[in-house]
C-alpha cells in the first residue's frame, strides 16, 4: 500500500542508519575499498515496478523521464507532445485515467522506500489536459486491409481496442446499445469524476484515425443476431463490461427499493435521477459504492416525491424526474457498510476520504444479515452486525445486531455481464472464458476484453484490449500464436531510439569478430532483460535521494455542508512546472538518468560520458574496458540499478 498523506508527514519510511548509530561514518569508508575482479560493468535495462503494476502496462518511467527532460523528442516535437504520444502508446485515454484510476503503478513504486510515491496520476493528467488543450492527435493509421472485426461495446475495452486495432491496419464497427460511446466511463462514473468534455475529446480522437464506425443504439442478440455477425465480420471482440449488478443474498433482496449501485450510477449518469430518498444505506466497500453514496449525498432528496417517482421507478426506466427538483433538494442521510475494516476496504484511500468529508456515515467490520420490510414488501431498515472472517468467509458475532432505517438500499458487492440473446458465450457465473490471448475458450474468431472476463479496473480492461488486438491481428493474419513476455508490458525500445535519433547501429557484415567495444554495428555493453525483470528496491542506491515532498493536485472536495447539488469537477491539473518538478522525483529505476555518479567515482577513469553527438535515453555512459579493472564501485552508487557487474573475463 503507497505511503499515507500523513505517514509522509509523520516520518520517512526509508533512513541511511539503523537504531543505535549516531556516529557519521563517510561513504568512502564502504565504498572505496577498492578491489579488482574479472567482470566489468554492463548495463541493463529492467522494467519498474511502476509499469510492472501498471494493468495497461504503460511505459510509466518512460513519459515521467520524457517529461522531466531526461529523455528528449525530436527536434521537431515538443515535450509535451512526445510524452503523449509515449503515454497512448498503451492508453489512449489519459486524461481519464489521470483523473480516475486508483493507480497500481502508485502503489508499486520503489520511491515508497524513501518518502512518498511518485504522483503518476497527477502527471498524466497533466500530459492528457495538455493535449486537449493543445490539439494534438495520434499519428496517422496506415492505410486499412480488406478485413474487418465487429466490436461488441463502446467502453474503455471496445474503444481502445478498436484503437489499437487501427493502428494495425485493420478497420472495426463498434456496436453498443447506449446511445453515446463511452461505457463505465460514461454511465458507471459520475461526471464530476470523468469531466464529459475531456472525456468526449479523448473519445473523438480515436474515431479520428477513421474507418472506426460505431452503430449505437444497437444490441447484439436483439437488434442484430450473432450470425449475421459472423457472417459480416472476419472477428468478433466482446467488450461488453458489466452492467447488470448482483443483488443482496438475503430474503427480500428483491424489494422494490433495493437496487444496484451499477443501475443507481447510470440513472443518473443518464440525467433521469435528479433527487434520491431520504435515507439511503449502501452495501459495499469499492469503488462503485463510493461513487453511489457521493452522488446521493450530492443529489439529496425532497419531500412528498410522487410515488411513481420514488428511486427505484427511475433507475428501472419506467420514468424521469424532472430536473426542477434539483431546486427543492434537502440533504440526504447516506451510509456506506462494509464487510471490511476501512484499512482492508478496497476503494481509494482519498475516495474513502473525500466520502467521509462530504458528511457519508460509514459502517466498517459490518455484514447485512436481514433486510425488513413492512406490510406493502418495501425495504424499511437494514439488519446487521458485526464480523469476522473466519476460512475466508464473513461470520456475525453474536449479540452485535443492529438496524438501521432506511428508504432505499443500494447494493455495490459486485457485477455481472448482461448476456441475454447471447447465452451461448457465457459461463456459469454469467461472464465469459477466454485464454491467455484473450480468445472465446470455446468460439474461434471470437475474442473477448474487460470485465466480461472478470470485472476489475478500468486500466485492466484496457490492457486486456490491447493484447485481444495483438492476437486478433494475428488470427487474421493466420499466424501462430506465439508466448508473450513475462513481463507484458510496453518496454523502452533502445535500438528505436537511436534509430529515431539518427544514430542506428551500421549494418553487420555477418563475419567473424572478437570484441565490439569500438565497432558501429553494435550497442556496446547493453543487456535488454526488461522483457523478464522487475527491478526491486534492493538493486537501487537509495541514499542517493533526498526527501522531496510529493507536489499534491489542487482538489476540490465539498464538506457535509456545501456537498448539495455541487457537481463542479474534483480534480485540477498539475501546472507544467509543477508537472516537470513531479516527474523529477520519479528514481528512473532500471534506466540510466544521467546522475554521472559512476563517472565522477570511477578510480580508473574507465566510464566515461558517450560523447555529446552520440548520446541518447540509455546511451548516456560506456566503459572502456582496457581501464577497467573489476572494482565494482560504479554497480555501488548507481542509484537506479542501471549497472551490473557482468561479461566474464577482460
Amino acid at each position: 500500500m503507497a505511503a499515507s498523506k500523513d505517514e509522509v508527514n509523520r516520518k520517512l519510511t526509508f533512513r541511511k542508519y539503523e537504531d543505535g548509530v549516531h556516529r557519521w561514518r563517510s561513504q568512502g569508508e564502504n565504498i572505496f575499498n577498492e578491489d579488482t575482479s574479472n567482470k566489468c560493468p554492463t548495463y541493463v535495462h529492467r522494467t519498474p515496478p511502476c509499469q510492472g503494476s501498471c494493468p495497461s502496462g504503460e511505459d510509466v518511467r518512460g513519459w515521467l523521464n520524457i517529461v522531466r527532460g531526461i529523455e528528449l523528442p525530436p527536434s521537431e516535437v515538443s515535450m509535451q507532445e512526445y510524452a503523449f504520444r509515449r503515454s497512448t502508446d498503451a492508453n489512449p485515454f489519459p486524461s481519464m485515467m489521470g483523473r480516475v484510476c486508483p493507480a497500481p503503478c502508485e502503489q508499486g513504486c520503489n520511491r515508497n522506500n524513501v518518502d512518498d510515491f511518485v504522483g503518476i496520476n497527477a502527471v498524466e493528467q497533466y500530459i492528457g489536459d495538455t493535449a486537449k488543450s493543445e490539439g494534438f492527435k495520434f499519428a496517422a493509421a496506415p492505410p486499412i486491409g480488406k478485413q474487418r472485426v465487429a466490436i461488441i461495446g463502446g467502453g474503455p475495452a471496445g474503444l481502445a481496442a478498436a484503437y489499437q486495432l487501427r493502428r494495425k491496419g485493420i478497420a472495426s464497427t463498434i456496436f453498443d446499445e447506449h446511445d453515446e460511446l463511452g461505457g463505465m466511463f460514461r454511465y458507471g462514473i459520475p461526471g464530476y469524476r470523468t469531466p464529459r468534455e475531456f472525456l468526449d475529446h479523448e473519445i473523438n480522437r480515436i474515431l479520428e484515425l477513421g474507418d472506426i464506425d460505431t452503430r449505437m443504439a444497437t444490441r447484439v442478440g436483439r437488434d442484430v443476431s450473432l450470425a449475421d455477425l459472423e457472417q459480416e465480420y472476419d472477428a468478433l471482440l466482446w467488450a461488453i463490461g458489466c452492467q447488470s449488478g448482483r443483488g443482496l443474498p438475503l430474503e427480500h433482496g428483491d424489494a422494490p427499493n433495493c437496487i444496484s449501485g451499477v443501475a443507481f450510477l447510470e440513472a443518473f449518469n443518464r440525467g433521469a435521477l435528479q433527487v434520491t430518498a431520504d435515507r439511503v444505506v449502501c452495501v459495499g466497500g469499492g469503488d462503485t459504492s463510493i461513487d453511489v453514496v457521493s452522488v446521493a449525498r450530492r443529489l439529496g432528496k425532497i419531500d412528498k416525491l410522487p410515488k411513481d417517482q420514488l428511486t427505484e421507478f427511475v433507475v428501472g426506466g419506467f420514468t424521469a424526474h424532472d430536473s426542477a427538483y434539483a431546486a427543492s433538494r434537502q440533504g440526504a442521510e447516506v451510509t456506506l457498510t462494509s464487510l471490511f475494516e476501512r484499512a482492508e476496504m478496497t476503494a481509494t484511500e482519498h475516495e474513502v476520504d473525500d466520502a467521509l468529508r462530504e458528511g457519508v456515515r460509514i459502517l466498517d467490520g459490518v455484514m447485512p444479515i436481514e433486510i425488513v420490510v413492512n406490510d406493502e414488501g418495501r425495504a424499511t431498515a437494514l439488519k446487521l452486525a458485526k464480523c469476522e472472517f473466519i476460512d475466508g468467509k464473513p461470520t456475525a458475532l453474536d449479540g452485535s445486531e443492529f438496524e438501521i432505517e432506511c428508504d432505499l438500499i443500494v447494493s455495490a458487492i459486485g457485477q455481472g455481464g448482461d448476456l441475454q440473446g447471447i447465452e451461448e458465450l457465457g459461463n456459469d457465473r454469467s461472464l465469459m472464458d477466454a485464454d491467455k490471448f484473450f480468445q472465446h475458450a470455446q468460439k474461434p474468431g471470437h475474442f473477448v476484453a474487460g470485465d466480461i472476463i472478470h470485472p476489475h479496473l478500468l486500466t485492466t480492461a484496457i490492457g486486456h484490449a490491447a493484447i485481444a488486438a495483438d492476437s486478433i491481428e494475428r488470427y487474421l493474419g493466420g499466424g501462430e500464436f506465439s508466448k508473450r513476455p513475462k513481463v507484458d508490458v510496453h518496454h523502452f525500445d533502445l535500438l528505436s531510439k537511436l534509430k529515431e535519433m539518427d544514430l542506428a547501429p551500421s549494418e553487420f557484415q555477418h563475419q567473424g569478430t572478437w570484441g565490439t567495444n569500438e565497432a558501429d554495428f553494435a550497442v556496446h555493453n547493453y543487456e535488454d532483460r526488461a522483457a523478464n525483470e522487475i527491478i526491486s528496491s534492493e538493486r537501487l542506491y537509495l541514499s542517493h535521494f533526498n526527501y522531496e515532498a510529493r507536489h499534491l493536485r489542487e482538489m476540490h472536495g465539498p464538506d457535509s455542508e456545501k456537498v448539495l447539488g455541487d457537481f463542479a469537477e474534483r480534480t485540477r491539473s498539475l501546472s507544467e512546472t509543477e508537472a516537470v518538478e513531479e516527474a523529477g522525483r520519479c528514481m528512473s529505476c532500471g534506466m540510466c538518468f544521467e546522475c554521472d555518479n559512476c563517472v565522477i567515482y570511477c578510480p580508473q577513469d574507465a566510464v566515461y560520458r558517450v560523447p555529446k553527438e552520440s548520446k541518447t535515453m540509455g546511451r548516456y555512459v560506456a566503459t572502456d574496458y582496457t581501464r577497467c579493472i573489476g572494482c565494482h564501485i560504479c554497480a555501488d552508487v548507481c542509484p537506479t540499478g542501471y549497472i551490473d557487474m557482468a561479461l566474464g573475463d577482460h
